[in-house]
């Protein structure tokens, strides 16, 4: 799995790769904005190590840039600014996590990790089940590679279900998705947003089925065909 750490201090950032490189992931360093932007725009990282006060210019730019392309890749802000307003400043931009200098290397690696353990964070950019595909940055759902229109609700649905691709998802877990802690949900209302997503699916040629494991959850899988 490999990261990207931007930081313009020499001796930290090879503090960093050591010990990154020992817990297992492979790293790649920049000490500048303008190098940062740059690999950002060709490579796919896990996640970004990001310290804000680069020669060239404000860390928080590049975390702007990041999330303005809808990329969701895990930011994790290192910074000597450790005022209050520094840090909502910086978690506003879109960072994930923030650490304040100095700070423990086990702290920053146990911090990471969390990050990475959060659904989707490993599986790029987007998900694949026979002829339906969807986009996880712009969230975007396609068959046969034509964009569908789907609800927020629907698409949310989707996403969960495809980042599960073999695995039953269980009601409440489609439940917590959609609806977080927003209170009183309608006892049938996943059952109406599985069965409004199953339609659109079908009506639109996807080669895909939503089983529903009764008792148990939902299952997204290819369509099986019956043999000629």
């Amino acid at each position: 799995m490999r990261l990207l750490v931007v930081e313009d201090n020499a001796l930290l950032s090879e503090l960093l790769a050591k010990g990154l490189r020992t817990a297992g992931y492979e790293v790649d360093l920049l000490a500048t904005a303008a190098e940062a932007h740059a690999a950002l725009m060709t490579t796919t990282y896990a996640a970004v190590i990001l310290d804000l006060g680069l020669p060239d210019g404000d860390g928080l730019s590049i975390l702007r840039e990041l999330r303005h392309r809808k990329d969701p890749t895990p930011v994790l802000v290192l910074t000597a600014r450790g005022g209050l307003q520094d840090r909502v400043s910086g978690l506003r931009s879109g960072a994930d996590d923030y650490m304040v200098k100095p700070f423990a290397l086990e702290e920053l690696v146990a911090r990471l990790e969390a990050q990475l353990r959060r659904p989707g964070q490993q599986l790029g950019s987007s998900l694949h089940i026979a002829n339906l595909g969807f986009d996880l940055r712009s969230r975007q759902a396609t068959i046969d590679d034509q964009p569908q229109v789907l609800s927020s609700r629907e698409t949310a649905v989707l996403e969960l279900l495809m980042r599960s691709k073999g695995r039953v998802v269980s009601k409440k877990q489609v439940e917590d998705h959609i609806f977080g802690l927003s209170g009183e949900v309608a006892s049938n209302a996943v059952e109406v947003y599985v069965h409004r997503l199953r339609k659109q699916l079908s009506d639109k040629g996807a080669k895909v089925q939503i089983h529903t494991i009764r008792g148990v959850g939902y299952l997204i899988a290819e369509e099986k065909r019956d043999p000629v």
